[in-house]
Parts: C-alpha cells; sequence; structure tokens
C-alpha cells in the first residue's frame, strides 16, 4: 500500500480540541485510557506506555510537527514523539530516564539517554511546554519552547527507534508511566 503524502501551505491542525480525529489510541497492552479533557488529549498512566498514532495523511522529508504537552502526574516521559525520517522512524523523547532526559532514540543503536543528543533538563509539572519535531533531507532537531534541544546530521546514521515504540510508527506521541496532555498539535509539510 502507498503511503500516503499531503502538502500543506501553512501549518495544518492536527487536532480540533473536541475529538480525537486522525488520531488513535494505541494498544501496547496496559495502556491507559485516551480521552479528550479540557480541550487536551489525555493520555492517562498506562502501565507501561499510552499513545496516540496519527491515521492521517504523512509529511514528505521536509517538515516540522509541532504540540504543546505537559505532565499531570508521574515522573517520566510526557512526551516521546515518533516520526517519519530517512526512510525510517526515531522518537524524540521529553522527560525520560526518571523526568529530565530529553533527546533521539535511537541512533546507532544508542537511546537518548545514551548518544550524543542525550540533555537533561528540568521540566515542571503541569506546565506547557512548546514540543517540536523539525525534519529537513539532512538533519532532524528536537524543540522545546523554541530551543533547538537534540540536533543530529542523518547521514551514515542508523535510525530506528526503541522495540516499545514501534506501534507509534509511523507518526505517534506517547508517554511512560505518566499522565500528560497533548494540544495544539500542527504539521508544517515544506516537501
Amino acid at each position: 500500500m502507498a503511503v500516503r503524502r499531503v502538502r500543506a501551505d501553512g501549518p495544518r491542525s492536527l487536532f480540533d480540541g473536541k475529538t480525537l480525529g486522525g488520531w488513535k489510541s494505541v494498544n501496547f497492552g496496559g495502556e491507559g485510557e485516551v480521552a479528550i479533557a479540557d480541550g487536551a488529549i489525555r493520555l492517562e498512566r498506562g502501565n507501561d506506555l499510552t499513545g496516540i498514532v496519527w491515521t492521517g495523511a504523512l509529511p514528505g522529508s521536509n517538515y516540522r510537527l509541532s504540540f504543546e504537552a505537559r505532565r499531570m502526574d508521574g515522573t517520566d516521559f510526557f512526551a516521546a514523539v515518533t516520526f517519519p525520517v530517512a526512510g525510517s522512524h526515531c522518537t524524540f523523547i521529553v522527560g525520560g530516564w526518571g523526568g529530565p532526559v530529553v533527546g533521539f532514540s535511537s541512533l546507532d543503536g544508542l537511546d537518548a539517554s545514551e548518544n550524543e543528543t542525550s540533555r537533561s533538563i528540568k521540566l515542571d509539572d503541569e506546565r506547557w511546554y512548546r514540543v517540536a519535531v523539525d525534519v529537513t533531507p539532512t538533519r532532524m532537531q528536537g524543540l522545546i519552547d523554541d530551543a533547538v534541544v537534540a540536533e543530529a546530521t542523518l547521514a551514515g546514521r542508523q535510525i530506528d527507534v526503541r522495540i516499545e515504540m514501534n506501534p507509534c510508527r509511523p507518526l505517534g506521541i506517547a508517554s511512560w508511566r505518566t499522565t500528560s496532555d497533548l494540544r495544539a498539535i500542527s504539521l508544517l509539510d515544506r516537501t
């Protein structure tokens, strides 16, 4: 089956604040409930993962996916966005490994806690953060509140996701043993 791609002149909203629309809950086994709460998608704490996956058209090789996320309860990642890149997929982790780790999983077989994109950032509970992944044919960036916090060039890299994140492919967002809220999800396809 051919992958559908869509090009927009400006950012396209992927969430209307009222329904899941093109998003569907991921069956990880042990996942928490996915619901709409106060204009946001609520990912209830799972054992271990809770997440959503996009069922609509996918971007090309030059795009920015952005959204707002906050951790409501828990101590681990509240926004792990899995996205297509360089013929594969990668995950930008926000708040992993006990709460402060951000970075890409996986690069050359190394998780976000182990590769050169790993960074520790204090992330407060119940605070909205602007999260984005920016992908071009030569590099990818992870941003928090418009600041680049993770960056990697693509040439010569082995890019993939951890096995647990496979159900979030090709485009999804998940939390680990954490309740989180997601809103203002948009996609700018520059392809």
